[in-house]
């Protein structure tokens, strides 16, 4: 398969992921998410989580729809290497709190993700 391929599947999965959480983050109310098992959220406040579905939103079509349209694509990269951040601040988190499987685990396969799309549309597989 060629790298541009796959990288396009592995941008589109993470950017579904991103806006899925994202959304959630956006659409719940914190005593909600409490109650659903999301540990974390007891942690910070309703404005705080909402501000963490904000970015993580931006950045799934961060990391799609500059490489679609063709307009300014280095922001993919960028985007990519900023929710590379988020999630190393969210493993952070976790491990504080003790939760390892499977949140940080799913923190730190995002973190891969957004990692290898940042070094492949930097390097040899920009747009």
């Amino acid at each position: 398969m060629e790298p541009n391929t796959w990288l396009w599947i592995l941008a589109g999965f993470t950017a579904l992921i991103f806006l899925g959480t994202g959304l959630l983050k956006l659409t719940t109310p914190r005593e909600r998410l409490v109650e659903a098992g999301i540990g974390w959220t007891e942690d910070f406040s309703q404005q705080n989580i909402r501000r963490l579905g904000i970015a993580e939103v931006l950045g799934a079509v961060g990391l799609v729809v500059p490489g679609l349209v063709g307009v300014l694509p280095v922001l993919v990269p960028i985007t990519a290497t900023c929710l590379a951040v988020l999630m190393l601040g969210a493993i952070v988190v976790h491990v504080r709190r003790g939760e390892f499987l499977p949140d940080a685990l799913r923190a730190l396969a995002l973190l891969v993700c957004c990692v290898l799309l940042a070094v492949y549309r930097f390097g040899p597989n920009a747009f």
